[in-house]
C-alpha cells in the first residue's frame, strides 16, 4: 500500500466492509451546496443535472469525491439542515427541461418567461420554487394521462414515507402553510377517517408530489450514475434533526420529544450558545420500532451516495435540550444535556452508530467539531468513522497553544480549511485569526465585575475589530500584561488567560507553518491561499475535503470582502445566509 499504509488499521474497525469497497486511499474532494452553483441551462438557481458539469470540474482538478450539502426538501428559511422531510428532495432543484412535457408548447414558453424572469444574480431568490412547482402542475396534468410502471414502482418501493409526505405537503397547503401543529385536531392528530376522506377528495394533490419526488429521485440518480463513470464519489450529508413542522414529525410523532427544541450549549464562538428549534429523539421508541426510521431514511439515501456525512454526530450521543417554553432570548443558555447521566452517552451513541453501519453500504462520516466527549471520539475511531479537521482549530490548546503541523492531523478524518457554518478561509484569515468574540469577552467581565469600557481600548486593536470580533493589541504582549490591564491575578482570570494564549499572535504562528517567506501579510491573496490549501492537502488525514468558494480563490475568482461570501452565520435568520451563488457558471469555471 506503500504511503497509504498508515491507513490499513481502517480495515480491522467496525467500518471494514465500506472501507475495502472503498479503498484505502488518500482522495481529496470538494463541499459544493446546490444553490450556490448554475450552468448556462439552470433557470433561479442550481439544479441536479447542473451537478455533471461539477463532477467533470473534479475530474480536471483531481478531486475524486463531491459533497453535497443536505439536498432535502427546505421549510420557509431555506435551511438545509432543517427540513420538511429527511426523504424528499427539494423541488427547488428540479431540471424542468429534463420533463418529457418540457416540448409542450405552452410549456416551452413559459419555462423561458421563468428562465427571464430569474436571472441568475449574487445571491438565490427563492421564489423560484414557487414558479417551479406551478409550472409542474402544469407538467403533471399533461403527463398524468400516460401513468408509467416506473413511477408506481416508486411509490410502492418508498411506501414508508412518500404517501405520508404526500399528505403533509397537500394539507399544509389546505391550511394556507400553518404548521402542523395549528391544524384541525382531526389532521393534527392522524384521525384516520378524517385523513381518508380528505386523501380522496385531493387524490390528484396527493399524487402530484409523489410524481414530483419521482422526477427528483430520477434526476439525482442520473448523476450518481454519471459520477461513478468518471470515477467521482457522491457524499451525501443527512442531518442529525428534522424540523418540528415536518413530515417525519406529523408522521412519527413518538419517535420525538416535542417538548425540547435542540441547540448547542454556550462556547468561545458562541456566548450565549445556540438555539436550533428542531425537537429532540426520543430514542426510546425509535428502539421499540428497531430503529426503521433511521434505516430507512439511510435506505433512501443510498441511492444517490456512496459516503454520507453524519451531521452533528455527538447529538447521537448526549445532545443539548432546551424547554420549548424558554424565552427565546435566552437561545441555548438553559439548556441540558439528554440523556442527562454522562453513563449513558456512550451505550446510546455505540448502540445508534452500530446500527447505522449495519444498515447501510455507503461509507460513513462524521461532523465531530465543538465540545466532544472522549467517548465519542473513541467511538468514531473504534468505527473507522472519519471525524473533521478544520484547519483553523486544529491546535495543541492546552500546552504550546499553537497550530498543529500537517504530520499531526488525524488519520481517520477530513482536513478541511473551512465548513459551511464558518467564514471562508480567506474572510477567516483578515478578519477572524488572532481575534475572540465580543460577546463571550463582555460576558466573562460582567461577571468578574471588570468594566469592559474601561479594558477594551487597552486590550484590544479598534482598527483592526470587525464583525463582533476583538483583536488583540501587540503590546498585549505577554500573560503579564493581560491580567494588570484586567487587575486581577492570574488564578482568578484562567479562562481569561486561556482565550489570550490560543488567540494572540495567532496570524504569525500560522504563517510559520504556511511556511511563507517575508512579513506576515494582513490581507489574504491567491499565494496565501494556495499555501494554506496545500497545507491540508498535505496533512495526514486521509481524506482532504474543501469548500468550493475557498478554491475559488485560488485563482481570484471571488472579488472584494471575502466576508460577502459567507454561506451561513449559525444562530441567526437572514436572507444571506443559505443563498449565495458562486460570481461565474460552471461552463466558465471549467
Amino acid at each position: 500500500m506503500g504511503k497509504d499504509s498508515e491507513y490499513a488499521f481502517l480495515l480491522s474497525t467496525k467500518s471494514s466492509d465500506k472501507w475495502k469497497k472503498f479503498g484505502i486511499k488518500k482522495r481529496a474532494g470538494i463541499v459544493v451546496p446546490v444553490f450556490s452553483i448554475y450552468s448556462k441551462k439552470s433557470v433561479g438557481i442550481g439544479e441536479f443535472d447542473d451537478l455533471r458539469l461539477l463532477v467533470d470540474w473534479c475530474v480536471n482538478n483531481k478531486n475524486s469525491i463531491l459533497q453535497l450539502l443536505p439536498l432535502n426538501e427546505v421549510g420557509p428559511f431555506f435551511c438545509p439542515y432543517d427540513s420538511i422531510s429527511s426523504f424528499a428532495l427539494e423541488p427547488a432543484y428540479i431540471a424542468l427541461h429534463q420533463l418529457a412535457s418540457a416540448d409542450n408548447p405552452a410549456i416551452k414558453k413559459e419555462l423561458k418567461q421563468l428562465k427571464d424572469d430569474f436571472p441568475i444574480t449574487s445571491r438565490v431568490d427563492y421564489r423560484i420554487k414557487g414558479e417551479k412547482l406551478r409550472i409542474l402542475w402544469n407538467m403533471f396534468c399533461i403527463e398524468e394521462k400516460e401513468p408509467t410502471a416506473e413511477f408506481a414502482q416508486f411509490i410502492s418501493k418508498n411506501a414508508y414515507w412518500i404517501y405520508d409526505f404526500a399528505l403533509f405537503k397537500t394539507l399544509k397547503h389546505h391550511y394556507q402553510g400553518k404548521p402542523w401543529y395549528e391544524w384541525d385536531p382531526v389532521h393534527k392528530n392522524r384521525d384516520e377517517k378524517a385523513l381518508k376522506e380528505f386523501s380522496q377528495f385531493h387524490h390528484k394533490a396527493i399524487l402530484y408530489h409523489q410524481w414530483v419526488q419521482w422526477h427528483l429521485y430520477n434526476q439525482l440518480t442520473a448523476v450518481n450514475e454519471y459520477a461513478h463513470s468518471r470515477k467521482v464519489y457522491l457524499k451525501g450529508d443527512l442531518p442529525v434533526l428534522v424540523s418540528c413542522d415536518s413530515a417525519d414529525v406529523w408522521s412519527h410523532q413518538e419517535f420525538f420529544k416535542l417538548e425540547l427544541a435542540a441547540g448547542a450549549p454556550p462556547d468561545m464562538y458562541c456566548a450565549r450558545g445556540q438555539r436550533w428549534g428542531m425537537p429532540t429523539y426520543n430514542w426510546d421508541t425509535i428502539r421499540r420500532d428497531k430503529f426503521r426510521y433511521i434505516k430507512e431514511k439511510l435506505i433512501y439515501a443510498q441511492n444517490f451516495y456512496d459516503l454520507l456525512r453524519v451531521d452533528h454526530v455527538v447529538g447521537l450521543f448526549r445532545i443539548w435540550s432546551i424547554p420549548i417554553n424558554d424565552a427565546m432570548e435566552h437561545e441555548g443558555l438553559n439548556g441540558f444535556f439528554d440523556p442527562r447521566d454522562e453513563k449513558e452517552w456512550g451505550k446510546q451513541g455505540r448502540e445508534v452508530l452500530s446500527m447505522i453501519l449495519d444498515a447501510t453500504d455507503m461509507l460513513i462520516c462524521a461532523e465531530d467539531l465543538g465540545v466532544i466527549p472522549k467517548v465519542c471520539v473513541d467511538t468514531l475511531n473504534e468505527f473507522g468513522i472519519l471525524g473533521n479537521d478544520v484547519q483553523r482549530w486544529v491546535k495543541d490548546w492546552n500546552k504550546r497553544h499553537d497550530f498543529l503541523d500537517p504530520s499531526e492531523y488525524r488519520p481517520a478524518s477530513v482536513a478541511m480549511l473551512s465548513t459551511h457554518d464558518t467564514t471562508n478561509w480567506p474572510a477567516w484569515w483578515e478578519n477572524e485569526a488572532g481575534t475572540i468574540d465580543e460577546v463571550l469577552f463582555m460576558s466573562k467581565c460582567h461577571d468578574r465585575k471588570i468594566v469592559y469600557e474601561r479594558v477594551k481600548p487597552m486590550l484590544f486593536d479598534a482598527q483592526r475589530s470587525r464583525f463582533g470580533r476583538l483583536r488583540w493589541k501587540e503590546s498585549v504582549a505577554a500573560v503579564d500584561d493581560l491580567a494588570y490591564i484586567l487587575g486581577k491575578p492570574k488564578n482568578e482570570i484562567k479562562d481569561f488567560i486561556e482565550l489570550y494564549e490560543n488567540t494572540f499572535a495567532e496570524k504569525e504562528k500560522l504563517w510559520s507553518h504556511l511556511e511563507l517567506s517575508g512579513k506576515m501579510r494582513e490581507k489574504c491573496d491567491s499565494e496565501i491561499m494556495e499555501a494554506a490549501m496545500r497545507l491540508v492537502l498535505e496533512a495526514r488525514a486521509i481524506f482532504a475535503i474543501n469548500l468550493i468558494t475557498d478554491y475559488l480563490y485560488l485563482f481570484d475568482a471571488l472579488k472584494g470582502d471575502p466576508a460577502k461570501y459567507r454561506i451561513n452565520r449559525p444562530g441567526t435568520i437572514s436572507q444571506d445566509n443559505w443563498s449565495l451563488v458562486i460570481p461565474c457558471p460552471l461552463e466558465k469555471l471549467i
